[in-house]
């Protein structure tokens, strides 16, 4: 596991951007995991920008995205598909067709949940998966307790979850009780992970995740046993870390070797 430990949130977004640039640059073809909330929205202006200076081109990458608010319609405007249009898609030159939100209005969510699976196989799995955390170390809306093995399925969110998203719809109440989100069986299986977190509101439970056992308690702790998960912070979001030290050592060292 890497940890790259960077001044601001700014700094994040555009690691996080260039990241996903080379990707796509070197596989235009990409399958794509991505991620909704506000950590992500730095990244994704950052990739509004490149394409605009024509540095990439996403015409021909595909998208999957981690949840959808169960109960609410495409169109809705807390919707993460619409989020997705509003934050990114539309500014882009990617192919609608090819980007996957889970359908939180499905009258089947068992037909919802396993065609979405298949429909990862389908395309040979997710190359690059982007990450935020909950304030209780939640991934996607894999809940504490979740199955580090689970499925894409629904999950019933909890009430501090409900909380931290009642900003954007006004109060608790109106925060859906549900999601459907990719398993942390299904995230575990792409090939590269970026999770990115700011702020000291995260600093604990990236210290959990990352530097803590491995536990359902604590879902993205499950990232440690990934082969090539990289974690992107802001000095604030690595508050908690005991072992800062080594983590900028390692990046320094990685960037002498990339001299040679």
């Amino acid at each position: 596991m890497r940890v790259v430990v960077l001044e601001n949130a700014e700094a994040v977004a555009q690691f996080a951007a260039d990241f996903i640039v080379r990707q796509v640059n070197g596989k235009p073809n990409s399958v794509l995991g991505l991620a909704t909330g506000s950590t992500p929205l730095g990244t994704y202006r950052k990739l509004i920008e490149a394409y605009q200076a024509g540095r990439v081109s996403f015409k021909s990458v595909t998208t999957f995205n981690l949840d959808e608010y169960y109960g609410l319609e495409p169109t809705h405007e807390q919707s993460y598909r619409r989020f997705m249009c509003e934050s990114l898609f539309n500014h882009i030159d990617i192919d609608l067709a090819k980007t996957h939100v889970p359908l939180g209005s499905t009258l089947d969510v068992e037909r919802e949940t396993a065609s979405y699976e298949q429909a990862i196989r389908g395309v040979g799995g997710i190359d690059l998966q982007l990450l935020g955390i909950g304030t209780d170390g939640h991934i996607a809306f894999n809940e504490p307790g979740s199955s580090l093995a689970s499925r894409t399925r629904l999950k019933t969110l909890t009430r501090r979850t409900r909380q931290d998203n009642a900003r954007f719809f006004g109060t608790i109440d109106g925060v859906p009780k549900m999601a459907i989100t990719m398993g942390i069986g299904t995230i575990m299986e792409s090939r590269e992970l970026l999770l990115l977190a700011c702020g000291e509101g995260k600093a604990e439970a990236i210290a959990r995740s990352f530097e803590g056992p491995i536990s359902s308690i604590c879902p993205a702790s499950v990232l440690q046993w990934h082969r090539q998960a990289i974690v992107v912070l802001d000095k604030g979001a690595a508050r908690g870390l005991s072992q800062l030290e080594y983590y900028a050592d390692c990046e320094a060292n990685l960037k002498e070797v990339a001299k040679v």
